[in-house]
């Protein structure tokens, strides 16, 4: 049976291509605010690192009505770190809105996600972006999408796409570039025409797949996902599947999706995308199933971690002073909370009780986890991002990236040589308008601390992303930080005259009037070695000088490390201290005789 009253598309891009700012306008033209209604801009974007970042992280369910058909609209992200949330909504939807920026073309993450949709048979619909963009090349841009669905293996009706042209920010879609439109109006017809409505057995008995899942404060729990089969109805009674474990339960409330609000119905059927409340511990990938006829449907497969981080208890003098949560049991619970909705994450525990070891796709997968926590109120330190080696056929391999970098050309020989050193592969390169495209196949591990240099030889100019390439055979070590640590050797307050006597040693990271402890990292040496220095140095006052004197000397800024900066700055030998307010460097070892010892011991 076809249910032609209903549509369920994901919407899938690369980072900054527009989807967010498309799925405002299909809000914003369908009726879904009020005339006089304040509306945010990005209004999916609902968290608040989202909205500053401009990124999407979590994917989210939106419906409009259209010509009496309910479409129901998955936002997701465009960053690879997060393949984890595109991965299981795609098993909620029977079409993808493919969109491509007009001058960008397709990119990494275009290229993981569409893969991905092919993979799940799921029909494509492309969506040429920013078409008013003064350096648009549309022509171009629409082979490379053909080039790149062909390259993926596509099926012949796969590769018969339709193409929109559009501009979101504007609220316009077209069919052909000299074609009037004054709406989206095109790109909606074209929805209902092309992506195909949900088929089963409308009758049968109830099988729904849990894709994701929220946690509201009055009711617990909510599972979301999309009715395969039969209906489901306010109490009904059902068996949540777990392998091979069976839990009897019952609806509690059911909700489906009506604009950005759940809205509270007694019934729902095939094809429909619901929340449902009072199940308990339902989990992502689990099936919630007829109590009288329960049959499971296949899991989901979620691609496996690559990079993994020591999550610990805060033991710096300073803990307890500035987080609200600061013991193994806070740290714990709110870990093993975060991998029930993060299902690309892994968190391990390890010999220590006060420490975690935790797993992501990235970077950017796990910093955005520690910002997270420390908005929260936790305190937590955490060690150098390690890459997940594996072996194979008896061989050990490493996890590799491919890694896509637009830079002006004045910088390509700086870039070239900072990558060769990193163990890159160039794999392919094209001209883009007074800029050119590089294409490395590189380690991951290669890719860690690369991005702030990055930025520092392309004076800002250079946009780099990457994207999971496969495992392949150890490839020889990777030189790491080729400068040591200024580091603190006692307790206390840093003063401006301390600061100013070892200014020359190396760059600062700290400024006067700031509290540092011992074994407080607070600069970057200007030699490979690390240095103990006292920044809290104060000037004795004597008949020949005065304290005030100091107001003369002129101290150089300090660098200011973000949370990603400083993950990449840290050896092994340190962590990194976060704090709802704070973000310090340190050593693993405080004690300077200690790591002295320890330094001797290492190099008998």
């Amino acid at each position: 049976m076809e249910k032609q009253d209903i549509r369920n598309i994901a919407i899938i891009a690369h980072v900054d291509h527009g989807k967010t700012t498309l799925v405002d306008a299909m809000l914003k033209q369908n009726g879904t605010f009020r005339a006089n209604e304040q509306i945010a801009e990005r209004v999916m974007d609902s968290n608040d690192l989202e909205r500053e970042r401009g990124i999407t992280i979590l994917s989210k369910n939106t419906a409009v009505m259209y010509n009496d058909v309910k479409i129901n609209i998955v936002d997701t992200p465009g960053h690879a770190d997060f393949g984890g949330e595109v991965e299981r909504v795609l098993n909620m939807v029977d079409g993808v809105l493919l969109l491509v920026d007009a001058f960008e073309g397709p990119m990494p993450q275009t290229k993981y996600v569409l893969r991905k949709a092919l993979e799940q048979k799921l029909k494509p619909i492309v969506v040429i972006n920013k078409i008013d963009r003064p350096d648009q090349r549309v022509d171009d841009v629409y082979d490379e999408v053909l080039e790149l669905f062909m390259e993926l293996g596509a099926d012949d009706d796969q590769l018969d796409f339709p193409v929109v042209y559009a501009a979101a920010r504007a609220g316009i879609a077209k069919m052909a570039m000299e074609d009037e439109s004054e709406n989206l109006n095109p790109l909606m017809d074209l929805l209902l025409k092309e992506i195909p409505a949900p088929t089963g057995d409308a009758e049968g008995p109830l099988q729904i797949m849990v894709t994701t899942l929220d946690n509201d404060e009055y009711v617990g729990r909510v599972a979301i996902g999309r009715i395969i089969r039969g209906s489901a109805k306010y109490n009904q009674s059902v068996v949540i599947i777990n392998g091979d474990v069976e839990t009897r339960s019952r609806i509690g409330k059911l909700y489906t999706y009506q604009g950005l609000k759940r809205v509270e119905v007694q019934e729902a059927g095939l094809g429909d995308i619901v929340a449902l409340t009072g199940l308990g511990d339902v989990s992502i990938g689990q099936t919630i199933a007829d109590a009288e006829q329960p049959e499971a449907l296949p899991s989901i497969n979620i691609d496996e971690p690559t990079l993994a981080m020591t999550f610990g208890v805060n033991t710096s003098p300073f803990a307890g002073k500035e987080g609200e949560f600061v013991t193994s049991r806070h740290l714990r619970d709110r870990l093993f909370k975060e991998i029930e909705t993060n299902v690309s994450l892994r968190v391990e525990e390890t010999d220590n009780a006060d420490t975690f070891k935790v797993s992501g796709r990235g970077e950017l997968h796990l910093s955005i986890l520690i910002e997270t926590m420390r908005r929260e109120g936790f305190e937590l330190q955490v060690g150098k991002p390690e890459v997940i080696y594996k072996e194979i056929n008896g061989q050990l391999c490493e996890p590799m990236e491919y890694l896509t970098i637009d830079v002006p050309q004045e910088f390509m020989g700086t870039v070239m040589e900072a990558l060769g050193t990193r163990k890159a592969e160039l794999a392919n390169m094209t001209e883009l308008s007074g800029y050119l495209r590089m294409e490395f196949v590189i380690p991951a591990r290669g890719l860690i601390g690369f991005r702030s240099e990055f930025l520092t030889n392309t004076k800002g100019n250079g946009i780099m992303h990457h994207l999971f390439h496969g495992y392949v055979p150890y490839k020889g070590d990777i030189p790491g930080r080729t400068r040591g640590a200024l580091v603190a050797f006692e307790q206390g307050e840093t003063t401006g005259y301390g600061i100013y006597s070892v200014q020359d040693r190396g760059t600062m990271f700290v400024s006067p009037n700031q509290p540092v402890y011992e074994g407080m990292i607070i600069g970057e040496n200007s030699r490979e070695m690390d240095m103990d220095i006292n920044p809290c140095k104060k000037k004795h006052v004597s008949n020949m000088r005065t304290s005030s004197s100091d107001e003369a000397i002129r101290l150089v800024p300090p660098r200011i490390l973000s949370l990603e900066q400083a993950l990449e700055y840290i050896n092994k030998d340190e962590l990194v201290e976060v704090t709802p307010k704070s973000i310090r460097l340190r050593k693993a070892v405080l004690d300077r005789l200690q790591r002295g010892r320890e330094r001797k011991n290492s190099q008998k």
